[in-house]
């Protein structure tokens, strides 16, 4: 009686973890294997079902919190993660899902304790557990089979549901495993892609580009929320090339979008290795954005708003072509980095980009790129960080849509952003009326709020909207080449190359195969199934243009 009833509890924890019957066979298999290897160890069924319940309500917990604070699901590559420096970032960003984690992991400490002391049954015999043990790895495999192979898995891996499914299949899916030893690329062709013909310039004289990373900033029409003629102009300005950007992260990890942005590649096509891509990939990517326009005779720099020991991701920087690299703490004085760093505010930061980028320039004709990473709106949002007095007006009306303070302050900094922005542009036409230039502004990604707000607002279910932030082109002293545009959707992999095409400038062959790449994968580049994609993939690792020597690529 006590082991029927502990097994329909431990049916209760699965319907409760997949919140979905589409793997619900696989998680009961899976639930069935655990407690088999339990069984090995203290062998009596009430015990091992009981102690495989508390491991797969840790699981899911564990999920859950992952969820919340990405928008994907744990699976067995993320472990690794908890020793590459991302404790200390949490407990300062999130120090109540930290303390949340902390008394999770003690409650399931004491529930396994509780159930090793007070839940023992009938002992099972050695032989009859081996079989059970092989009995279970049969129902995995054929469970998993049937539910659609790690495909299936790997399709919902942003959809809130089957948390404990999901993390038991990249259990037994080898890609996972082949991470651990290197750089994988997933989604690659066994045959190459020939490549285009080069594209000639539409221009001989080659505009400055600025490309500016905005941290956490996202467009709140996409939830559906007003915004005011400033930070509309800012977000979608009338006179440039604006639209939804699709990113491969929530909440965190901007470096995600910089690979992207700077190689034309998704981040997420390198799975969980995505997070340590600046340390594993430095010097693995020989084309790039960087590359390409200084092979075009671009001086390029990159200005971060970080400190130059942040992550240490300097090398990385300039083995994709950024010859100059300045952070928060290299800036020289007026800007003072202790009190830059009580705020992050772009009214400082930007300022101080600027100048650098600008400096000489006067008299030095060639042209330039930079690459400006900035912080002000990382969350948490708790924190009021904008000025007071300041941007009141702006709070109130983001108050007004939506009462709920974090976001209220989310909107003041961006309005600071947005009027920062309008000021710096207005001096830059003034000072540099002759010298034609390019800019392009983009969120990296949304921040931990939006899925607060996704909530509050009960929207309409859709699993990529946490990845949506935006992008905007505009230009100056380039009325001739630019077509203003609104409503075009892109992934941010292509976000480089769409650049060029509106520079006017010259595609070498890899660039002009990217391009062509548009029309196949549009707002999407990861998650497109384009064959064209994949056999792109595999032409450049062919070339050498990613280096994954010791490395173990993914056929098809």
């Amino acid at each position: 009686m006590l082991l029927t009833l502990i097994s329909l509890a431990a049916i209760g924890v699965i319907v409760l973890a997949e919140r979905s019957v589409e793997h619900l066979l696989f998680a009961l298999a899976a639930l069935c294997c655990s407690a088999a290897v339990f069984l090995l160890v203290v062998a009596d069924l009430d015990r091992a079902i009981l102690l495989a319940s508390v491991l797969a309500a840790a699981i899911t917990a564990a999920s859950t919190i992952k969820y919340n604070h990405s928008a994907l699901k744990l699976i067995v590559t993320d472990l690794p993660l908890v020793f590459a420096g991302t404790v200390p970032f949490f407990i300062v960003q999130y120090p109540r899902a930290v303390l949340a984690v902390v008394a999770g992991i003690a409650a399931f400490a004491l529930a396994a304790i509780a159930a090793l002391t007070y839940g023992a049954g009938s002992v099972v015999e050695p032989g009859a557990r081996v079989f059970l043990f092989g009995l279970a790895l049969a129902l995995v495999a054929a469970a998993h089979r049937i539910s659609g192979g790690t495909v299936s898995f790997q399709r919902i891996a942003a959809q809130r549901r089957c948390f404990y499914s999901s993390f038991m299949a990249s259990l037994i899916d080898p890609y996972c495993w082949r991470q651990f030893g290197g750089l994988a690329l997933s989604d690659i062709s066994n045959d190459p892609l020939p490549l285009l013909a080069a594209v000639p310039a539409r221009t001989i004289d080659y505009p400055d580009i600025i490309i500016i990373q905005h941290e956490s900033i996202f467009d709140p029409r996409i939830f559906g929320l007003p915004v005011d003629p400033m930070v509309e102009e800012f977000l979608s300005p009338s006179q440039g090339l604006h639209g939804t950007l699709n990113v491969d992260i929530f909440g965190g990890g901007s470096w995600q979008s910089e690979f992207s942005l700077l190689t034309g590649l998704s981040s997420a096509s390198f799975g969980s290795s995505a997070y340590y891509l600046f340390k594993q990939g430095a010097g693995r990517f020989h084309n790039s954005l960087p590359h390409s326009l200084a092979a075009l005779g671009y001086r390029t720099m990159l200005t971060s708003s970080c400190r130059r020991s942040f992550l240490d991701y300097d090398q990385f920087y300039r083995s994709i072509g950024i010859n100059e690299r300045i952070f928060a703490d290299d800036f020289p004085p007026p800007f003072d980095v202790r009190q830059f760093e009580t705020t992050n505010s772009d009214a400082f930061f930007l300022e101080a980009a600027l100048a650098a980028h600008t400096k000489d320039m006067a008299n030095d004709p060639a042209p330039r790129f930079l690459y400006a990473l900035t912080n002000f709106n990382h969350g948490p949002h708790s924190r009021r960080l904008v000025a007071p007095g300041q941007f009141e007006s702006e709070r109130a009306f983001a108050a007004s849509s939506l009462p709920d303070p974090h976001y209220a302050e989310y909107y003041a900094r961006l309005a600071e952003t947005a009027s920062t922005w309008k000021r710096l542009k207005s001096e830059l036409a003034t000072n540099f009326p002759e010298r034609p230039m390019l800019i392009v502004h983009y969120g990296d990604h949304q921040p931990v709020l939006t899925g607060q707000i996704d909530r509050q607002l009960k929207l309409p279910s859709d699993e990529r909207r946490a990845f949506r932030t935006f992008y905007a082109m505009e230009t100056l002293n380039i009325a001739d080449r630019f077509v203003p545009s609104s409503g075009t959707d892109l992934d941010i992999a292509f976000l480089g190359t769409v650049a060029l095409q509106q520079a006017g400038l010259p595609l070498d062959p890899i660039f002009a195969t990217r391009a062509s790449l548009l029309d196949h994968c549009r707002e999407t580049y990861f998650a497109s199934p384009s064959e064209r994609k994949r056999r792109f993939h595999r032409t450049l690792v062919d070339l050498g243009m990613i280096d994954m020597a010791s490395s173990v690529q993914r056929g098809r």
